[in-house]
């Protein structure tokens, strides 16, 4: 199996470097070239010219790019170099109209498409244990798993393309109410006068412990909001979120709040900072003169 990777980003990097380790990885690319040189002559792979020749060189390829219409983009590339038996995997969170529409493509060459977003943040993508949530064929998953064994610790198939974004929908709904409850919790602790860091393995080690919190639960507090998983990319998820939700003819608030939160730390220059800056706004609600909600 000769497999490349398209977007190397923070997470394509990582599921690059986790691949070339497997000895599965046969090609990079990516729009910036600098990056992907740098990263050709980190792990001795070949650079494509372009997602086309990508294509033409490996018969499996990982694309991570951010959002539709790059996912779009690069597939019609893809798609001009692909051979019949051909598999491409998005990684990426996209609608599922989007992820039929790249289905599509693909399937006019005689390739195949799978929408596999995933979960574990830059950390599970460095580590090699992201959860994959996948639709499409299920053979073709069978028949790629060595592949995505290298990037994550499981890949859960959930039925026909389409149906890896709805998991993942779900999975950033619930991610907003994490990030909402711990910065409206480590808040109403830092405004009590409690000691927080006797505070936070507390709380991590009994039932309000998460994996965020463990992870960012001191840096939130000390005003560090290096991403992680940036506020801009949750507010495009949850818009996307959000469209699934009207098709049913429903609105929760949690996703209609935290989109609106979102908006502001946009507006305030922050949406390059992790999601855990939603601190920022709820600290303002303890501060005096200040006391409404948001």
């Amino acid at each position: 199996m000769k497999v490349g990777v398209a977007g190397l980003g923070v997470m394509g990097r990582a599921m690059a470097r986790n691949l070339s380790a497997d000895g599965l990885l046969a090609g990079v690319w990516n729009r910036t070239r600098a990056t992907a040189d740098a990263l050709g002559n980190e792990l001795d792979v070949p650079v494509a010219e372009d997602a086309t020749a990508l294509a033409d060189a490996c018969d499996v390829v990982i694309t991570c790019v951010r959002a539709d219409a790059d996912v779009l983009e690069v597939v019609a590339a893809l798609a001009a170099g692909v051979s019949p038996g051909d598999v491409v995997i998005d990684t990426s969170t996209i609608g599922v109209d989007a992820a039929g529409e790249a289905a599509a493509m693909l399937e006019a060459k005689g390739a195949t498409f799978l929408d596999a977003p995933v979960t574990g943040g830059p950390e599970g993508a460095e580590a090699g244990t992201l959860q994959i949530m996948v639709g499409g064929d299920p053979a073709v998953l069978e028949r790629v798993r060595p592949a995505l064994q290298a990037i994550g610790s499981d890949a859960t198939h959930f039925g026909p393309v389409g149906s890896g974004q709805r998991a993942k929908a779900v999975n950033q709904v619930m991610v907003a109410g994490i990030v909402q409850a711990i910065s409206e919790s480590l808040s109403f602790a830092e405004a009590s006068g409690l000691d927080t860091e006797r505070l936070l393995p507390v709380l991590t080690g009994g039932a309000a412990g998460s994996r965020l919190l463990e992870r960012r639960g001191s840096r939130i507090l000390a005003g560090d909001f290096e991403p992680g998983f940036r506020v801009s990319l949750h507010h495009k998820d949850l818009n996307l979120c959000r469209d699934l939700l009207q098709k049913l003819d429903v609105n929760l608030p949690l996703v209609e709040m935290t989109i609106k939160h979102y908006e502001r730390l946009l507006d305030q220059g922050y949406g390059d900072e992790d999601t855990s800056a939603l601190f920022r706004l709820k600290r303002e609600l303890f501060e005096s003169g200040n006391r409404k909600s948001l």
